[in-house]
């Protein structure tokens, strides 16, 4: 039986690593085990920022595929709580009652659906103003270079 709470829940925390979709859909998933390399690189991407400060530009590339992973990981989240009893048991339990208590909203649920809204929505938008400042600051660096 796959519980929706549990499903919610490890969609928002080890979603970036795929556990989510493994307890899902089992290890054979090819999603799950594609899944950490965004999550990798974009730690990949910080490392590089401490190391060699806000200008390197491959960090510019690697921090948001991070950001957008934990992101696309949290809406996940809020869609499998969501779900509607039936449609879960239905995706998810077939061999179960559309009724089955595995597929109900408790208030766990409903506590991932505020914390993935909270978290995911402040990521996702710290992703973006992360690489549009990145970009901009470096089209004006360029034409200052190319104005002198």
């Amino acid at each position: 039986m796959k519980n929706k709470t549990i499903a919610a829940w490890t969609t928002f925390l080890g979603g970036p690593l795929g556990l989510h979709r493994f307890y899902l859909f089992g290890f054979n998933d090819t999603l799950g085990w594609l899944l950490p390399i965004p999550t990798a690189l974009g730690l990949y991407g910080i490392e590089r920022v401490q190391e060699n400060g806000l200008d390197d530009m491959a960090s510019w590339w690697l921090i948001p595929l991070l950001g957008f992973t934990i992101a696309a990981c949290a809406l996940n989240a809020i869609v499998y709580a969501l779900m509607t009893t039936e449609v879960w048991n239905r995706q998810f339990n077939p061999q179960a009652d559309v009724e089955d208590p595995a597929g109900q909203t408790h208030w766990g649920t409903i506590g991932v659906i505020v914390v993935s809204l909270l978290i995911g929505a402040t990521v996702l938008m710290s992703s973006i103003v992360f690489s549009f400042q990145r970009y901009f600051e470096y089209q004006i660096e360029e034409a200052r270079k190319i104005s002198e």
